[in-house]
């Protein structure tokens, strides 16, 4: 039977993370027929995220909570979250719900026809954000022309990648960018990012 990872980097995100385990048991765990382990990574929040994580892992024996020394950036936790994944794939979900949680089915389905790699490409977003579309336009045109216009923060990986990421050992890179960069076979699934309810982004262009 398959095993599918869920990656969640958290950085300041007390407040969302059990509506988040609330959207994803209601939409994946209940209706899944594989198996699931869900990895929570705590990339030196100032909150009390740590907390939350050890509530809802003492709630489902499936979670795992990992604990960064420092914030390392969502980069390095998600990295961190892959290599102690153990599925077959791992998707990385963001924790502040403003990608649909379905996602996480459908690029299951797209890693079951032989994809590699599986990204959820934003075709709109409901959060207007110029310092994002400024990066991704940068970073088409200086570094890799293949960065979808609008970028993406969640993706399915398998367990050839994750080696690949793992053995390419980059401290300051982008995990996105290596991914497009390692040719892997790659399928696509557009949708469009909501307005965040709860809490707000600390990503600036300095940070990205």
């Amino acid at each position: 039977m398959n095993k599918l990872s869920i990656v969640v980097p958290v950085y300041f995100n007390e407040l969302n993370l059990k509506p988040l385990y609330e959207d994803i048991k209601k939409k994946i765990i209940d209706v899944i027929d594989f198996e699931y382990e869900i990895i929570m990574v705590d990339d030196g929040s100032g909150d009390h995220s740590w907390t939350v994580m050890q509530e809802l892992a003492a709630q489902d024996e499936h979670i795992k909570t990992l604990r960064l020394s420092r914030n390392f950036g969502s980069h390095a936790a998600i990295l961190c979250g892959l290599s102690h994944s153990t599925g077959d794939c791992a998707v990385v979900k963001a924790a502040d719900l403003q990608e649909p949680t379905e996602l996480i089915l459908e690029m299951y389905q797209a890693w079951t026809q032989g994809n590699n790699v599986v990204l959820a490409i934003r075709k709109g977003r409901e959060d207007k954000s110029f310092f994002s579309d400024l990066y991704y336009w940068i970073t088409r045109k200086f570094a890799l022309s293949k960065m979808p216009s609008h970028g993406f923060d969640v993706f399915l990986v398998d367990r050839k990648v994750i080696h690949v990421l793992e053995s390419l050992d980059e401290k300051n890179s982008a995990i996105t960018g290596q991914i497009l960069w390692s040719g892997f076979r790659t399928a696509q699934i557009e949708y469009v990012r909501k307005e965040r309810e709860i809490g707000h982004s600390r990503w600036t262009l300095l940070r990205k």
